[in-house]
C-alpha cells in the first residue's frame, strides 16, 4: 500500500475519531460554546472530505490490483462522513438540544443505549483502522530498516573486493617490474654472449693463422 495514502487514511481516521466525540458533545450544549463547537466540527467535516479527495486521487494513481482494495474503503470511509454529516445537522437544527431532549423521552433507554454502541462500535472501528495502519507503518519501517542493512553490508563487500584488486593490481605491478629486470638481464647476458663467441672467433682464428704459419717456415727449409 502507499505510504501517502496510509498517511492520509491516519489523519481521517483521527478526525473522524474527533468528530463523533464532538458532535456528542455539541448536542448538550447552548448558545455561543454550541456556536463555537458546530464551528470546530464544520472544520473537520471539510478537513475530512479533503483528505477523502487526497485518498481517491492517490488511490487511483496505484496498480489496479492495489487500487480496488483502497478504493472499496474510501467508498467506507465516505458512507461514514455522510453519517457524521447528518449527525451535524441534526445538532446544528435551531431546537436541536429540545427535539433531542422529547426524541430520548419518546425513544426511552433502549434508543439511548442503542447509540451509545453505535458510536461506540464506529470508535472501535476507527480504532482499529488506526492500529493496522500504525501496524503497516512499522511493517514499512522494519523494511527499511533491513533495506539498510542489505545496504550497507553490499557496500562493505564491495569495499573489501575493491582493496583486493587493488592489491591484485600492485601484486601485478611487480611482477611486471621483475619481469623488465629479468628482460634487461638476459639481453645483457646475450650480448656478453655475442663478444664472448667474436673473441674465441678471433682466438681460434689466430691459432690457425699461427699453425699455418709454423708448418710454412717448416716446410720451406
Amino acid at each position: 500500500m502507499s505510504e501517502v495514502f496510509e498517511g492520509y487514511e491516519r489523519q481521517y481516521c483521527e478526525i473522524s475519531a474527533s468528530l463523533s466525540r464532538k458532535c456528542a458533545a455539541a448536542s448538550a450544549l447552548d448558545g455561543e460554546k454550541k456556536k463555537q463547537k458546530l464551528s470546530e466540527i464544520q472544520a473537520d467535516v471539510q478537513e475530512s472530505e479533503s483528505l477523502i479527495r487526497k485518498m481517491d486521487l492517490e488511490a487511483r494513481s496505484l496498480q489496479p490490483s492495489v487500487k480496488a482494495g483502497l478504493l472499496a474503503k474510501l467508498r467506507e470511509y465516505k458512507s461514514d462522513l455522510s453519517s457524521v454529516k447528518s449527525e451535524v445537522k441534526k445538532v446544528s437544527a435551531p431546537n436541536a438540544h429540545q427535539a433531542t431532549r422529547e426524541e430520548l423521552l419518546e425513544a426511552g433507554m433502549s434508543d439511548t443505549l442503542a447509540a451509545s454502541s453505535d458510536q461506540r462500535g464506529r470508535l472501535m472501528m476507527t480504532s482499529e483502522r488506526l492500529n493496522q495502519s500504525s501496524d503497516r507503518i512499522r511493517e514499512s519501517q522494519r523494511t527499511v530498516f533491513e533495506t539498510e542493512e542489505i545496504g550497507v553490508s553490499i557496500l562493505q563487500d564491495l569495499h573489501n573486493q575493491r582493496q583486493s584488486l587493488l592489491h591484485a593490481h600492485t601484486t601485478l605491478h611487480g611482477v611486471d617490474d621483475y619481469i623488465g629486470k629479468s628482460k634487461k638481464i638476459l639481453a645483457s647476458m646475450s650480448k656478453r654472449m655475442d663478444r664472448n663467441k667474436w673473441t674465441m672467433f678471433g682466438i681460434i682464428a689466430a691459432l690457425v693463422f699461427a699453425i699455418l704459419f709454423i708448418l710454412y717456415f717448416k716446410f720451406a727449409r
